[in-house]
């Protein structure tokens, strides 16, 4: 059992770091632009925002943040 512990352990760490760094790149493009990512990828996805390349990769990063805090969370609550 010491070994699930220290592979959930493992997985949990891996976690927090991947979500801090999609985090600390979302951080940058709002402060470079101004609008926080939650609402960046609300007018993003209706279209308000063109196509420049940088866009892409915010949307990347917000989407990327997003499944980082929810795999976090997730085994946050991992427990034998």
């Amino acid at each position: 059992m010491d070994i699930v512990l220290k592979i959930g352990s493992n997985e949990l760490q891996h976690a927090r770091v991947c979500k801090d760094h999609f985090d600390e790149l979302c951080r940058a493009f709002e402060s470079e632009h101004t609008l926080s990512s939650d609402e960046f990828l609300r007018k993003f996805d209706d279209g308000e925002l063109g196509d420049d390349a940088y866009l892409f990769d915010w949307f990347a990063a917000k989407r990327g943040l997003n499944l980082w805090q929810q795999r976090f969370l997730i085994l946050s609550g991992f427990s034998l």
